[in-house]
């Protein structure tokens, strides 16, 4: 049964985190928007996510910093103190938002069905979306929206980038120069590809006209793998990992031509921008968390990897344990994938 926000006011919005999931639900809050404009959005959100999504139109954002320790709670009930809602969308199944959303006044409060209100998330909620048997995690997200009314359920981004970070990405990469930007790392180094891939697929890349770029954050273990790969690679492939702020690098991804990352949070802002993404997974499966729009460009082993570790019917999302699984990612298949997407885009 749909709700109705024709006479709501206000909405409240609880997704803390990662990078991949609020670009899944950034499609979901531009949906509502189309369909009700004069709605009041705020969105309690993770410190890192915000600096993603701050200039997000017709939005205003709560922080709430983890890193605070039990006081991120308190500082979330004093920011949104004599606050209440007509609607929470409570989009996060961790124990950590289940206690967030405690700071929430709303009169409606929708969480997950049964199955997916884990963490305890259904002891806070008053409503629930309708169930999914095997979603996108953006399609589950997209199950909010359509619970609000809203028709048009078809992802769309917008999220604006400083003037300054955009014209950074194109002196960068100017408007028309053939790139491939590889962003190697995801959150947890065992997804992460061998860094003498990586640099044989760069290398091929660069045989074929295209210049390669290295993004990512700032941390050691992204500096530590993008220096394997200029180790392993040639010399022209060009290292920015380190340098660039999350609105820099979505400039950049937006310029690129081509995406290779794992399962990692840049792949899903490279969707956002409408760039091609070559997915690399193993550990996750790509139906549920891949680059929504590039799931025909992934190179996967996670059906290999599970079937070695589970038998019988396995539930949506079951996760491959290991440390050497992406290991089983062969080159030529991910050279194969980048040839085809080089071969469309002529």
């Amino acid at each position: 049964m749909s709700l109705n926000l024709q006479t709501a006011h206000s909405l409240c919005l609880l997704r803390l985190s990662a990078i991949g999931d609020v670009c899944h639900a950034v499609a979901m809050v531009q949906a509502i928007q189309r369909q009700y404009p004069d709605l009041k959005i705020t969105w309690v959100i993770g410190k890192v996510e915000y600096q993603l999504l701050k200039h997000l139109p017709g939005v205003e954002f709560v922080i709430f910093d983890k890193s605070q320790g039990w006081r991120s709670y308190l500082n979330l009930r004093k920011a949104l103190k004599g606050r209440r809602f007509d609607l929470l969308l409570h989009m996060q199944v961790a124990l950590r938002a289940t206690i967030a959303s405690l700071a929430i006044s709303a009169k409606v409060r929708l969480g997950f069905d049964r199955a997916r209100a884990k963490e305890g998330q259904w002891l806070v909620t008053n409503r629930r979306v309708e169930p999914l048997a095997t979603p996108h995690v953006l399609e589950g997200f997209m199950g909010f929206a359509k619970a609000v009314g809203v028709t048009d359920l078809q992802p769309k981004w917008e999220i604006p980038v400083p003037a300054a970070d955009t014209e950074f990405a194109r002196q960068l990469i100017p408007d028309g120069d053939k790139t491939l930007v590889i962003c190697a790392a995801a959150s947890k180094a065992e997804r992460n590809w061998l860094p003498e891939r990586y640099a044989q697929v760069a290398d091929h890349a660069l045989e074929k006209g295209y210049r390669v770029l290295l993004c990512g954050g700032p941390v050691p273990m992204e500096r530590q793998l993008a220096e394997a790969i200029l180790t392993h690679g040639d010399a022209r492939i060009e290292n920015q990992v380190g340098k660039t702020s999350l609105t820099q690098l979505l400039a950049l991804l937006k310029q690129a031509s081509i995406v290779l990352a794992p399962d990692t949070g840049p792949a899903h802002m490279a969707v956002t921008q409408g760039t091609p993404v070559i997915g690399l997974y193993a550990h996750s499966n790509p139906g549920r968390t891949g680059p929504y729009t590039c799931l025909d460009s992934v190179v996967s082993v996670y059906e290999q990897a599970i079937a070695q570790q589970h038998t019988g019917e396995v539930p949506w999302g079951t996760r491959a344990k290991g440390a050497h699984l992406m290991e089983m990612i062969q080159v030529t298949p991910v050279i194969a994938e980048f040839d085809r997407l080089v071969s469309g885009a002529g």
